[in-house]
């Protein structure tokens, strides 16, 4: 584990933390008006590689070659020119922090983070953080990296689970959830059923691999919620015909796929961020999902959400009806979409350079 410090003047700026995977979610910008939770778990840590946050640079004033070395293969709006290797964690795991009102800037419900560090040392005042907690954002506190120090404490070597272990002991991530937000039609808040925004960006992950995956051939998945997720998409953005490629759920605890099989979808380790390994000599492409998303699909949780309590035994569950199945059609999310395939060097082929230049179509034709 770890505590970060100011790097100032040492100050102790966090709770001790342990570090796993940045969440596929991590930039997601969901919905408008929407209350979203708190992005990380308490008591750990992320890392942003590429740099993120404010300054950014319009696609007009990078050169080709410059944004092939950061690992960019296709137009995007902007790239930050802000520092690599942000850490993000939950606002609840920070101490010795002031916010910094000038800097406190946002669009409507809370901080947005544009202005830059928008947090403090309490000690020396250094700018060491900034708070994300507007409408439509994961609430979180990113500290600048040239801010803080990390500094080892206790079990700092502790080996990550294995894939055994979080077969086991892993935490699923449920498909739908109830959705707040501000403005409804008493101008309050108002509730219903949804898709969950982290399987929306689960799937615009995968979808944009798939895609590379797929080299341009029909994709089939499948049936199931596997199905729901991908085939609409993919039916849409890639040819029909024959001699498609078979994208199959492959992971610990699942029997071994096919040797025909090409694709696989297969869970990205939460601690370490790898993902799963598939043994023997297979050439299948993998196609990586959250982990949570990833054991929801290979082992679905039961129909029956809440726990028993009073006098029930332990263990048994109440006899709820299943959660209300969203009215509205999977839709992956586009940003996570885009942010992912410029990422992948499949996208300078014309057939991918089209899909990301008709993006705005297919979003207004509900696909995305």
């Amino acid at each position: 584990m770890f505590v970060f410090v100011c790097a100032r003047c040492g100050a102790e700026l966090t709770a001790p933390l342990s570090q796993v995977a940045l969440p596929a979610h991590a930039h997601q910008k969901y919905g408008n008006g929407i209350q979203l939770p708190v992005l990380m778990e308490p008591g750990t840590f992320a890392v942003e590689p590429e740099p993120w946050g404010p300054p950014w640079r319009r696609w007009e004033e990078i050169l080709p070659d410059e944004a092939a070395a950061r690992g960019i293969y296709a137009p995007v709006h902007a790239l930050s020119d802000g520092a690599p290797g942000a850490i993000v964690i939950a606002p609840g795991d920070t101490c010795g922090t002031l916010l910094i009102p000038e800097k406190c800037g946002g669009y409507c419900c809370g901080l947005d983070g544009a202005d830059g560090p928008n947090m403090a040392c309490e000690a020396c005042g250094l700018p060491v953080a900034s708070r994300i907690d507007d409408c439509s954002l994961w609430q979180a506190v990113w500290l600048a990296p040239y801010a803080v120090r990390r500094c080892p404490v206790d079990d700092a070597g502790a080996a990550p689970l294995s894939w055994a272990k979080l077969r086991t002991e892993g935490k699923s991530t449920p498909p739908f959830e109830p959705i707040t937000a501000w403005g409804g039609p008493q101008l309050g808040l108002h509730h219903w059923w949804s898709w969950s925004p982290q399987w929306e960006a689960a799937a615009g992950r995968a979808l944009a691999h798939l895609l590379a995956a797929s080299a341009g051939r029909p994709v089939t998945v499948p049936e199931g919620l596997i199905e729901e997720m991908f085939q609409r998409a993919l039916d849409t953005l890639l040819p029909a015909g024959p001699s498609a490629r078979r994208a199959v759920l492959a992971g610990p605890g699942l029997p071994a796929p096919d040797a025909d099989t090409d694709i696989l979808l297969v869970p990205v380790h939460p601690q370490t961020g790898k993902t799963w390994p598939p043994g023997g000599a297979t050439s299948a492409c993998p196609v990586p999902l959250p982990f949570g998303v990833w054991l929801w699909l290979a082992f679905p949780g039961p129909h029956l959400p809440a726990p028993a309590s009073g006098v029930m035994p332990d263990g048994i569950l109440r006899d709820d009806p299943p959660a209300p199945h969203p009215s509205s059609l999977f839709r992956a999310d586009s940003g996570v979409f885009q942010h992912t395939l410029v990422r992948l060097p499949a996208v300078r082929s014309p057939w991918l350079r089209e899909i990301l230049e008709n993006l705005t179509q297919y979003m207004c034709a509900g696909l995305f």
